[in-house]
């Protein structure tokens, strides 16, 4: 290995198993110091050990690398600061930062409780605001940073139903990552997205079997590890000039996101009626769109 990041700092959050374990390993196969966060609960949020953090800071001093662990949760204020403050503490600096804690709390709309919707929100979104915030002082000081944060297709048009928590989350994540990066920017830091596609505890869990059946074989082919490789990159100072954007990330593929834009419009100086909206709006706006997900008979 070239150890392209030596002598820099990474903490990577729900780093004990999955897709963020495998983002340690490499980024500590390129040279970084790694903090190694995970709450060790289910995919539900629920419980907690330390097993999954220490096993993976194992795996990287048996590698000859550096990694401490910690077991904070990002869905407090408080537990994001302490992630950070174990990065220097532990090391001094922090350099990196991989936002990739997840839970899932799959219900269809009418009957998801208001305790599943705070707390993936509280785990994606909010955890993603929470360390960042964190770090943000120690990147603005040092004039340098790198953040990688974690959306997902489900807030696109993926085929995946019972997911308006999670998708409205990783949606969320993503204007969060635009303005990170514009806020940001001028002390040196980028900050961009991933929505990665992999086969893990969350795609490939009980729930996702009975929703999706036909997309199981194609899920346990996807490697988790397959989605680090792009993060060390991102993580890099070869990748100064990018920031703002979001990748998708597969095992062998790996896409860019453009940014949205304003398919048509329809303007008319002093403003529309609703008669004239209803005249013009099917004609010279809607006619080309369908439903992807017509009334079904009962």
């Amino acid at each position: 290995m070239a150890k392209r990041l030596a002598g820099k700092v990474a903490i990577v959050t729900g780093a004990g198993r999955g897709i963020g374990r495998g983002e340690a390993l490499a980024l500590a196969s390129e040279g970084a110091k790694v903090v190694v966060n995970d709450l060790g609960g289910a995919v539900d949020g629920s419980g907690a050990a330390t097993s999954a953090a220490d096993g993976v800071v194992g795996e990287i001093k048996k590698l000859g690398g550096e990694a401490v662990a910690n077991y904070d949760s990002v869905a407090t204020m408080k537990g994001g600061e302490n992630i950070v403050k174990t990065a220097i503490d532990g090391f001094g600096r922090v350099d990196i930062l991989v936002n990739n804690a997840g839970i899932l709390r799959d219900r269809m709309l009418f009957n998801m409780s208001e305790e599943d919707w705070d707390l993936v929100l509280r785990v994606h979104l909010y955890g993603h605001f929470h360390t960042i915030r964190a770090v943000s002082p120690f990147f603005r000081q040092q004039r340098y940073g790198r953040i990688i944060n974690t959306s997902s297709v489900a807030g696109l048009n993926a085929t995946t139903y019972g997911q308006a928590n999670y998708g409205a989350a990783k949606e969320g994540i993503v204007g969060l990552t635009r303005k990170v990066a514009r806020d940001m920017g001028r002390y040196g830091v980028t900050c961009n997205c991933i929505r990665p596609n992999a086969g893990t505890r969350l795609t490939l869990s009980d729930e996702m079997k009975k929703a999706r059946p036909e997309a199981m074989a194609k899920f346990e082919q996807m490697k988790p590890e397959d989605i680090a490789p792009l993060v060390a990159w991102l993580a890099s100072d070869d990748a100064a000039n990018v920031t703002g954007r979001t990748f998708y990330v597969e095992r062998g593929r790996i896409g860019l996101y453009s940014e949205p834009v304003l398919e048509k419009q329809l303007v008319k100086v002093g403003g529309w009626t609703v008669d004239e909206l209803f005249m013009f709006m099917p004609v010279a706006m809607t006619k080309d769109l369908v439903n992807p997900d017509p009334p079904q008979p009962k």
